[in-house]
């Protein structure tokens, strides 16, 4: 396997060829720009543990030849980390947020100084100089949505949320989701709801969260709060709000799943920057250090009821298994044909959904003792599209196939042209 890093090939996609990893940075690079003449590459470094939507970037000019890297500046990157040049190997224009406003800045890569070029509330973002030198287009909007189950006997549809809300996850009983709210900028919420939209709860607030998943007992949940450079933190709670405790785990978290009796969970994380994502094993009650089973076998998205399997899915090598006990990584599917993987209510079967041609379809694949039985086969037909990431994963379906919860995203964006003064 190629280590991670930045690349380039021909136009065809082939002859590829090495450019820059970043390894011993304590960094994940990111190509942005090409510098005048094309033999040097404007690229962004950022912590492994960078949050949603925001995060400190070192930027770095790299020889695509010598494949050494000079350190020009840093700033804070916010929403889709775009960047452009204002003027071609000196200055680069980009979003970034200052007390919750959400302005274009410009910053000079010689002598690093930052300059406001925006001065509304906001948010402006994706800055793109004018060809012709009159000025600078940029874009003003927000988002809106809803939180939507769509109950498939009825095929009827119930809004849970009538607002900007994100990454919703079904308790294993099918009765309750949690799910983020998204009420400001490097602002979010955890909330747990009926799946029909009653009994709203709102459980956390931090500057970035993602959901995790339900305990077995369909009341307990874990949740993430993303770090900008200090790591992530995970959290356990009750539904109802009680009992908030943070779990030690790696430096970087994206996913985890409990085990049946509750008295451990697995995550996917990685200890430092650059380093292949492992599964780990933390107790519940905060006891030993975490337990590393395996690397590099993608993110767990369940485990079977015996507790023998994990499922995970990589984000190009498909769907896989951990085995427990003697800590194998299997290949199931070899392909990434989706964006979450769950176990059936009876745990005789995974599930997972593909979009295609104006509807998603979610597929049953029969599996025993960790292996798979024969071909994977339709097991229900949405008969509309969905989004699957929104801000993070954008729908979540019970294991009995009754309900699908997804996001409707909406919003208004107005592009505007600041002329040159």
């Amino acid at each position: 396997m190629k280590p991670d890093g930045i690349y380039r090939s021909e136009k065809s996609g082939l002859n590829e060829e090495f450019v820059y990893n970043g390894e011993g940075t304590g960094l994940n690079f990111f190509p942005k720009l090409l510098f005048p003449g094309g033999s040097d590459l404007l690229a962004a470094g950022f912590p492994p543990s960078i949050a949603e939507h925001v995060g400190k970037c070192r930027f770095y000019r790299i020889n695509v030849t010598s494949h050494e890297a000079t350190y020009l500046a840093e700033s804070e990157l916010f929403g889709d980390f775009h960047v452009e040049w204002a003027e071609p190997g000196k200055t680069v224009l980009f979003s970034r947020a200052v007390n919750g406003l959400t302005n274009i800045w410009k910053l000079s890569l010689q002598d690093r100084s930052l300059t406001q070029i925006t001065f509304g509330t906001g948010p402006d973002f994706s800055p793109m100089p004018d060809p012709a030198g009159k000025g600078i287009y940029y874009v003003n909007g927000k988002s809106s949505g809803f939180l939507t189950a769509y109950h498939v006997q009825s095929k009827e549809s119930t809004d849970i949320v009538s607002e900007d809300a994100t990454q919703p996850a079904i308790s294993p009983d099918g009765k309750r989701v949690m799910y983020l709210r998204l009420p400001a900028p490097q602002r979010n919420e955890l909330w747990v709801a009926d799946v029909d939209g009653r009994n709203k709860l709102k459980l956390a607030t931090g500057g970035f969260l993602n959901t995790g998943t339900w305990a077995p007992d369909n009341f307990h949940i874990g949740f993430f709060e993303k770090g900008t450079g200090a790591g992530d933190k995970t959290y356990i709670v009750g539904a109802d709000g009680s009992g908030l405790r943070q779990l030690p785990g790696p430096r970087s978290v994206n996913s985890m799943a409990w085990s049946a009796d509750q008295k451990s969970v697995y995550m996917t994380g990685e200890e430092k920057a650059g380093y292949v994502p492992t599964v780990w094993r933390v107790n519940t009650d905060g006891s030993n250090p975490p337990e590393k089973l395996v690397d590099d076998c993608g993110a767990v998205t369940d485990i079977d009821p015996a507790g023998q399997y994990l499922l995970t899915l990589g984000d190009l090598t498909g769907i896989h298994e951990v085995s427990i006990s003697d800590r194998k990584c299997i290949r199931l599917l070899p392909e990434k044909v989706t964006n979450n993987v769950t176990l059936a209510r009876d745990g005789k079967s995974f599930l997972y959904a593909v979009a295609s041609h104006g509807e998603v379809t979610i597929y049953r694949q029969p599996w025993k003792n960790g292996k798979t039985i024969g071909v994977p086969q339709v097991a229900l037909k949405v008969p509309f599209a969905f989004p699957f990431d929104s801000g993070g994963n954008a729908y979540d379906f019970s294991r009995d196939l009754s309900t699908v919860v997804y996001v409707r995203p909406s919003g208004q964006a107005d592009l505007y042209l600041l002329s040159q003064k």
